[in-house]
């Protein structure tokens, strides 16, 4: 089994009069595995069959290994997907639903055993093929499904949000198992999800969409720390969000000041498209800290308030403070009251900037 090279060229996709993927283009390496990653109805899974055959594109070109597979049906696109629902036969045993595909594909009885017997080994099924899906927990099941999809030796595998119907627990697991796994077979793995960390633990890339349209293509240390725009900021973590007047000095820009913050200087490059006299900033909790109210730092900006909130998620506290009319999520190891006036402390490093 190896991974097969995957090219999205401009591909557009509709329901009715709704235009679902805006010309959208992606390049995959064999053996790479790509996360799709958004927001409910930003185009992901609509993406995802689009590339099996089961959504039909209006415009655009779908390669794998550079041939034309746009207009060919699911079965001969030479891929498998891994759904949501598992989809699974509720009739038959582990062993019947692995070994399903190889039926269809007129395998004979010996060499299905053999097969399906590999499969239950490596997903470590041993012992359970007998055993109805029925009687599996989630996790087997999930399993079992993966066992199908692998088991015709895809040179793609689609993976439809598989991981959406286990517990936090056996989730964890699970997507390590799938990532190794990936990582033995050498296939090329398109996952589609909509939870953030999971994208960050298993992908290679991870593609940001937003309304049919690719945000950001990056790896996961670079779509975290370095977001393309503030949607992605936001989407990746980085929800609190301020923002500051700006203004030109020489060769910098200068933000903050006032009652509510001091003020701090940035290079004008950190700021891309600026025009007017106001920047957004994002930031992330645990890239914060709290200090004094009226601590004021030529390295960090302060936003000056009070905590307004207080909860212990584990292992730290988290913060609600406001600062103004806004509230801010900061996660501190101390013990703080309930309306103590605090500062803020955010290293520049921390800041996302964006052209309000």
């Amino acid at each position: 089994m190896a991974g097969a090279s995957l090219e999205i060229d401009r591909v557009e996709a509709a329901y009715g009069p709704v235009k679902v993927l805006k010309a959208v283009s992606l390049a995959v390496k064999p053996g790479e595995f790509v996360a799709l990653l958004g927001s409910s109805g930003c185009g992901k899974t609509t993406l995802l069959r689009a590339i099996s055959g089961f959504v039909p594109i209006a415009s655009g070109r779908i390669s794998v290994d550079g041939r034309d597979i746009s207009r060919l049906p699911p079965d001969r696109r030479d891929m498998a997907m891994v759904f949501q629902s598992y989809a699974l036969w509720p009739h038959m045993t582990a062993a019947g639903n692995i070994g399903y595909g190889l039926k269809l594909r007129g395998w004979d009885k010996p060499r299905i055993a053999e097969r399906v017997g590999q499969m239950l080994a490596m997903l470590k099924l041993d012992g359970l093929g007998d055993r109805m899906v029925t009687q599996l927990s989630g996790g087997q099941r999930q399993r079992v499904a993966l066992g199908r999809a692998l088991a015709i030796d895809p040179r793609i595998l689609l993976l439809d949000e598989p991981l959406s119907n286990l517990d936090a627990r056996i989730r964890e697991d699970v997507r390590h198992e799938i990532k190794a796994l990936q990582n033995k077979l050498g296939i090329t793995a398109i996952h589609v999800t909509h939870d953030r960390e999971e994208a960050m633990v298993m992908a290679d890339r991870i593609v940001i969409l937003d309304a049919g349209e690719i945000a950001q293509v990056g790896s996961p240390e670079e779509v975290y720390n370095r977001p393309a725009s503030a949607f992605v900021a936001s989407f990746m973590g980085a929800g609190n969000v301020v923002r500051l007047a700006a203004r030109r000095e020489g060769d910098g820009i200068v933000l903050g000041a006032g009652d509510l913050s001091n003020e701090i200087r940035v290079p004008v490059g950190s700021i891309s498209g600026l025009a007017g006299a106001q920047v957004i900033a994002h930031f992330r909790g645990e890239a914060a800290s709290l200090g004094a109210a009226d601590a004021d730092d030529a390295d960090r900006l302060v936003l000056r308030g009070r905590i307004a909130q207080a909860s212990y998620p584990g292992g730290h506290w988290r913060y609600g403070v406001a600062v103004g009319s806004q509230h801010f999520m900061v996660d501190d190891p101390r013990r703080l009251n309930v309306g103590e006036p605090v500062g803020i402390g955010l290293p520049l490093s921390s800041l996302h900037l964006f052209a309000a």
